[in-house]
């Protein structure tokens, strides 16, 4: 049975979709079976960062509304045969979303898969908590500055309160996940630093996303960081933090594109 996993945050522009896609290729090259969900209907992206866009013919809506099969929808990565794609319509919005449809299509790739990565839209409005209603394990994303954190903050208050597992008495399994983060601009109080953003939000770090030009190329090409650049100071945080999410002990560093240097480390194992 899969284990079902919301990307989120409450700011928009902080590498919430990258990230979906990064860590669904990196469990993926890992061993595991992974379909990423685009929730964000109307304003669809995550298809082209996977690089799929010419190939949607169905999508979320579609087999919500009985439209269309759910395997008629999903995308095969061409890259990896374990990456698949669920995408949202561009032409439609958000009320076309039932939690009964979203239950029935979680329900049905929980049994098909190993991870079922939903890329929530950034905010709190109806795609968003649809995302996360039904997730086992959160991530959020933020960025090393205060009102991203902030935002952060309240998506943790969400999690913990509109999910059917809160609703059941449960706890989601949550994680932070830092991106664009520069030590040299931390050093300089430019933004906060790792310390300062898990003393606000309290809970546990899954990985530090270092800022790196690699990240928007890879977009720009329609490839997750971690198949287009594996040797990438980002796509070796993302490959940590995705085993780090199947439960393995690995060392919190940021890795950096310097040949031979690991910046400093925070004394922080994931959680």
């Amino acid at each position: 049975m899969a284990k079902v996993l919301v990307v989120t945050s409450g700011k928009g522009g902080v590498g919430k979709t990258t990230s979906a896609a990064a860590l669904g290729a990196a469990l993926a090259q890992g061993g595991q079976s992974v379909v990423v969900i685009d929730f964000d209907v109307g304003l669809r992206n995550l298809d082209l960062v996977m690089g799929a866009e010419r190939r949607v013919v169905f999508d979320l809506i579609n087999v919500v509304q009985g439209v269309a099969k759910l395997p008629q929808a999903l995308i095969r990565d061409k890259r990896i045969d374990t990456l698949w794609l669920l995408p949202a319509s561009q032409t439609r919005d958000k009320d076309a979303l039932t939690e009964e449809g979203v239950a029935k299509v979680i329900k049905e790739l929980r049994a098909k898969f190993d991870w079922v990565i939903c890329d929530s839209p950034a905010g709190i409005e109806r795609g968003a908590t649809l995302a996360m209603r039904f997730a086992d394990v959160a991530v959020i994303v933020t960025n090393p500055e205060v009102s991203s954190v902030r935002d952060s903050d309240r998506m943790i208050g969400l999690l913990d309160s509109k999910t059917e597992r809160a609703e059941k008495g449960q706890r989601i399994e949550k994680h932070i996940l830092i991106t664009r983060y520069d030590p040299a601009r931390a050093a300089r109080g430019e933004m906060l630093n790792i310390e300062d953003v898990l003393e606000i939000l309290s809970t546990p770090l899954i990985g530090i996303i270092p800022e790196s030009e690699e990240v928007l190329r890879a977009s720009n090409l329609g490839s997750p960081i971690t198949l287009s650049n594996a040797a990438s100071a980002p796509a070796r945080a993302y490959l940590a933090a995705a085993r780090r999410l199947k439960g393995e002990d690995v060392p919190m560093t940021i890795p950096s594109d310097r040949k031979g240097l690991l910046d400093k480390l925070f004394g922080r194992r994931a959680a």
